[in-house]
């Protein structure tokens, strides 16, 4: 009986392996957005730095995090808050040096915590020393990034018009003139971020080694901002074609006024992600290691996002961004939850296997605002128990909610809300700085929500969240790619179950209820199970037993994770 018993182990043991090598390490990732104004300040002065990210990676590995990626810290005037790049090789000292950027790789590799970067390729800063070059027409920059002519004014031949009718993604025109050159430049979002030019080799060079330094510097990844954005439709006489109205507005100064068909998602951009691809695999075959990722952020259509990870032949960022969940709202439906999964899985996991989910980021209302603080856990839930990877914007994990903000010297942005301090503490500016004040508010509530607090608090958000996150690391979670390894289905209006399983093995079947009255199913099985996660709305408790076979009740919002260990 010994015998046998070490031998099922040991197959155990084998199975269990086989079915890890064939997960890279990005498939079924946690992976988290630290928003580096808002996460820990250092000095004092108020605004969140790299010593601070350094000093707070003990509390990723604590929580699971597999990777985490940080939103600009390059010199940068700071007109959009860092994503107005004047030096993409340099880190801004708002944020501290290179030495500093150079510790925290150092640490979050000892702590076996991967660091992504944003890569902003678009556009750069029109402080940046390339574009007063381009303005100046310097040899090997005069192309460097989108110039045109203008149109003659009809009504004054000694005046231009913009070359086309493109609406900023900010509002007001794509063009703006440039008295210096005498010419439009591009810019897609601010006009102090002019587009740069990748139909110009030197540009794509360059690029090149912006990526090539940062991975010399250790970095695991990228996260690209704007992919459908980098370019735009140009006719063969060099003209640029006007878009259509869109009928979403009557606002011709606004983005919604066109249907913008020539200024998102051409096809050269997708030419551009392989290129980016080809470039992060030789890197790696060269120099050894896991596998250097990208992460592309559009919001596009999954068709797009689909050739954007590749087409047969080629391939492209690793995690095109799934933001479909992000269109939840309070009264969203187990039904709504199930339409936005298909829409992803039913083209993108079944050409490519791949799937990621998005709890929130920088410029969208945290799911507090969105759906309700009762049903952040839920939201956590579905995102960390749905096959392949999570993405979570910082302090979802503990619920943190927007805070109204006023304008103030350092900014005065419709994003504010979301993007306040990290709440650490019940103490004075929630344990964020030790300075007098920070750059945006502290939270009312920060004394209730914060990190500290909510450790000492059985089902509170953040020990649900790293309860998930231990689920991950179960061979049920790893098997997501294996005939039978998930299912996820609306049993009722509002009853979600998400099943993860090695078949005949070990399962977990998670129950959500997102309405607000009791709900129930029934005859689901006829197994044995017992309770591995319970929500805060939930009268059960961890370790109990589930008999499926007849009428199983949820309470409102409650949520479970039931997990049966085979026979």
């Amino acid at each position: 009986m010994m015998r046998y018993r070490i031998v099922t182990l040991a197959l155990l043991v084998l199975a269990s392996v086989a079915i890890e090598a064939k997960v890279d390490w990005w498939e079924g990732a946690s992976l988290y957005q630290i928003y580096p104004r808002s996460f820990q300040d250092s000095d004092g002065d108020g605004v969140g730095d790299l010593n601070g990210i350094t000093s707070r990676l003990e509390y990723l590995k604590e929580i699971g995090i597999t990777a985490t990626w940080l939103s600009p810290v390059f010199e940068s005037p700071m007109s959009d808050f860092g994503y107005d790049i004047s030096n993409f090789t340099r880190i801004d000292p708002i944020f501290g040096t290179l030495e500093d950027f150079d510790a925290m790789i150092a640490k979050a590799k000892q702590l076996g915590v991967k660091i992504i970067l944003d890569f902003v390729p678009n556009h750069s800063s029109d402080e940046c020393e390339w574009f007063q070059k381009s303005i100046r027409r310097e040899v090997g920059f005069e192309d460097f990034y989108v110039w045109d002519d203008g149109k003659v004014d009809p009504e004054d031949n000694s005046k231009r018009l913009p070359p086309s009718n493109w609406i900023s993604v900010f509002g007001g025109s794509q063009w703006t003139w440039n008295a210096e050159r005498q010419q439009f430049y591009l810019h897609q979002f601010q006009d102090k971020q002019p587009d740069l030019n990748f139909s110009n080799p030197l540009v794509r060079q360059h690029m090149l080694g912006v990526l090539e330094y940062w991975l010399d510097r250790g970095v695991d990844g990228f996260r690209i901002d704007a992919v459908p954005h980098i370019f735009e439709k140009r006719n063969d006489d060099g003209t640029y074609p006007d878009e259509p109205l869109s009928g979403w507005s009557s606002d011709p100064n606004s983005y919604d006024y066109h249907d913008h068909i020539y200024t998102k998602d051409q096809y050269p951009t997708v030419e551009l992600l392989y290129e980016w691809r080809e470039f992060l695999d030789s890197y790696q075959a060269k120099n050894g290691g896991d596998t250097r990722i990208l992460l592309a952020e559009a919001y596009s259509s999954v068709e797009t996002l689909s050739l954007y990870f590749g087409n047969g032949t080629h391939s492209g960022a690793h995690l095109p961004m799934n933001f479909n969940l992000m269109y939840l709202n309070g009264f969203s439906t187990a039904q709504d939850v199930e339409n936005s999964a298909n829409y992803w899985m039913d083209t993108m996991w079944k050409n490519h296997q791949t799937a990621n989910w998005v709890v929130g980021n920088h410029d969208n209302g945290r799911v507090a605002d969105r759906m309700g603080r009762h049903k952040v856990d839920l939201l956590n839930i579905i995102v960390n128990t749905m096959p392949g990877a999570s993405v979570t914007y910082y302090g979802e994990e503990i619920g943190m909610a927007n805070v109204p903000t006023e304008c103030t010297p350092i900014s005065c942005d419709n994003r504010d809300p979301e993007r306040t301090p990290m709440q650490w503490e019940p103490l004075p500016n929630a344990g964020f700085s030790k300075g007098p004040s920070t750059w945006l508010p502290i939270a009312d509530d920060y004394k209730t929500y914060n990190v500290e607090t909510e450790r000492m608090v059985a089902r509170s958000t953040l020990n649900i969240f790293k309860g998930l996150q231990k689920l991950k690391h179960t061979a049920a979670f790893r098997n997501f790619k294996e005939k039978g390894g998930f299912s996820y289905k609306a049993l009722s209006q509002q009853v979600l179950q998400i099943v993860r399983a090695v078949p005949d093995q070990e399962e977990y079947m998670v129950l959500i209820n997102m309405g607000n009255k009791m709900e129930y199913v029934e005859n689901l099985n006829n197994r044995s199970y017992e309770y591995a996660l319970v929500s805060p709305h939930s009268p059960r408790s961890i370790g109990d037993k589930a008999n499926l076979s007849g009428r199983f009740y949820l309470m409102p919002y409650e949520a479970v994770v039931l997990r049966w260990l085979g026979r």
